[in-house]
């Protein structure tokens, strides 16, 4: 499948990688049906969904399955009245039926719009009245129909609203009943255009008002380096991404580039997250390759692993946030398995990251991905030397990589502000060494200066992560007469040390930083919570810290 789509499918070195990958790119791709639809004809009985929940239920779907189950739901969208350029709403957490919607959205030409299963109704009818939704497909929950129904009054553009159960109420169509009554399906005449959009997402942020995200018919084919190199997949492997369906690292690592490799895709539909949870997964199905965020791996490695069989597993990454190296040192200790860094947006595809052939830095967010032009460089646009800090950004003088975003749909001056003189800026701050690996050190807007230094949170995170009181961290400045900022550490302590916080553990905490990095980062205020405010994609919200301690 991948000789398709890339001149050179298999690389020995990140000389290798970096010289000759080099994508084909078809007149109107559409990943349903250049990918999905191929592997239906060539392998229709390969496993390529695996589906089960935390009551036991268990579906297996072909390829062949998958691509006559995207035709039915295609159909049904079509007799429902939704075309080409339609923006439909997917609020379908882990349900199987995300992935045909998709698939289904793809093949009519729509745009799908992920979304998470927490939003109220004042969250609903924002995305609905920016983006012109005209259809909402949601699972037949009471809170969730709750929210999309009341979100009707305000939503001029909204038209229709499907439940796929079990619930169903008044206003909505029902998925399961009226499927199976849909015409057969007829692929339509009119084939996108590479450029058309063909998903879109409300960045969960860390700050501000959602952006709308576009993405074209090609942002798919950029995940073939996701799945096929970063996660080292293959057409035996069983790969579990732990990712809500309303996020970007659904389709990171829960379906594009995992087809393309013509791998399983592994799907958990579960209410409540514990580690043991996963294990049990990874124990009972024989997953091979496993990818989290830094959080999941954070609560995984507080387990007894010798209560569990994890002997199928092969490959491990990670993304979402910079990885503390303690955690990458312990789960290696444990698994013997070394965690391979990537790093992105929701506005990328992985842009940064370590592939099989290289050696992990723990910590690292590794290598540039050479589909992207990366460099690193100052305030003031020039170059970064080695060692320094700077903002990540992606020179696009040579035109658009592969798996960069469209624009900020509907906003063309934010898309500007990001986006000039040939050069997108991530917001991202890091340094790079000697060997060319790439180092996070935070958001822009949350670095510290502190008596004159630049302290960036993740260093003071990776810090503090290597004391076993320590389950999460969050650093962020405080405003101080003296020193213009102090550094302070938000802090989740292990079950077996809460009986402990006060004074004295504050005191150790603070020495084991100021002995285990530059004193000069130690943070001066520590408070210990129950948990830390986070994105829905599990990403620490320091901005809600610091709008908290501001109006202290």
């Amino acid at each position: 499948m991948i000789e398709r789509f890339l001149k050179q499918t298999t690389f020995v070195s990140q000389e290798d990688y970096e010289k000759n990958l080099e994508f084909i790119i078809p007149e109107h791709f559409n990943f349903a049906y250049d990918v999905m639809d191929e592997w239906a004809k060539e392998k229709p009985e390969k496993l390529a969904l695996l589906w089960t929940n935390d009551e036991g239920e268990c579906i297996r779907f072909s390829f062949k399955d998958i691509k006559e189950q995207s035709d039915r739901a295609a159909a049904y969208f079509m007799s429902l009245g939704i075309g080409r350029g339609d923006m439909v709403m997917l609020i379908l957490k882990r349900r199987y039926e995300f992935w045909l919607s998709m698939l289904a959205l793809h093949k009519i030409g729509a745009v799908a719009i992920p979304a998470t299963h927490m939003l109220t109704t004042h969250d609903i009818v924002y995305r609905n009245n920016r983006a012109s939704v005209k259809a909402i497909i949601c699972a037949g929950e009471e809170y969730i129909m709750e929210q999309v129904a009341g979100s009707k009054a305000e939503s001029p553009t909204l038209e229709i609203l499907v439940s796929i159960g079990p619930k169903q109420a008044e206003g909505f169509h029902d998925w399961h009943k009226e499927w199976n009554e849909a015409p057969a399906f007829v692929r339509p005449s009119d084939k996108n255009d590479n450029d058309d959009t063909m998903l879109m997402y409300f960045t969960s942020g860390t700050s501000g008002e959602p952006k709308m995200v576009a993405h074209d018919f090609l942002y798919s084919i950029g995940h073939l380096t996701t799945g096929v190199y970063w996660h080292n997949l293959s057409e035996d492997s069983i790969h579990l991404t732990v990712a809500d369906t309303g996020w970007g690292k659904a389709v990171w690592g829960k379906m594009y580039g995992q087809w393309f490799a013509g791998a399983a895709v592994f799907v958990f539909d579960h209410e409540k997250f514990t580690a043991d949870k996963i294990l049990r997964q990874i124990e009972k199905y024989r997953i091979t390759s496993f990818c989290a965020p830094p959080t999941v791996y954070r609560f995984l490695i507080h387990e007894d692993f010798s209560n569990y069989d994890l002997s199928s597993l092969r490959y491990c990454c990670t993304a979402g946030e910079a990885l503390n190296p303690a955690v990458f040192d312990k789960f290696k200790e444990l698994t013997g398995i070394s965690l391979m860094e990537g790093f992105g947006q929701t506005e990328t595809t992985m842009t940064l990251g370590t592939m099989p052939w290289t050696k992990p830095k723990p910590g690292s967010m590794g290598l540039p991905n050479p589909q992207y032009d990366i460099d690193l460089i100052k305030p003031d646009g020039t170059p970064c030397e080695d060692g320094e800090k700077g903002e990540i950004v992606v020179r696009t003088e040579k035109g658009k990589p592969v798996g960069l975003f469209k624009e900020y749909y509907r906003d063309e001056e934010l898309s500007k502000s990001v986006w000039h003189d040939d050069v997108y800026h991530t917001g991202d701050v890091a340094w790079r060494d000697e060997d060319g690996y790439y180092w996070f050190e935070g958001r822009i807007d949350d670095v510290i200066k502190s008596s004159g230094y630049r302290i960036g949170p993740f260093e003071v995170e990776s810090a503090l992560m290597t004391h076993p009181a320590v389950v999460e961290c969050a650093i962020t400045g405080v405003p101080d007469d003296i020193r213009g900022m102090v550094v302070k550490a938000t802090v989740v302590l292990h079950k077996d040390w809460k009986a402990k916080a006060g004074d004295d553990l504050i005191k150790e905490l603070q020495n084991h930083v100021k002995h285990v990095t530059a004193p000069y980062k130690y943070p001066r205020i520590i408070e210990f919570v129950d948990e830390l405010p986070k994105t829905i994609s599990g990403k620490i919200r320091r901005v809600e810290i610091r709008e908290k301690d501001n109006k202290k």
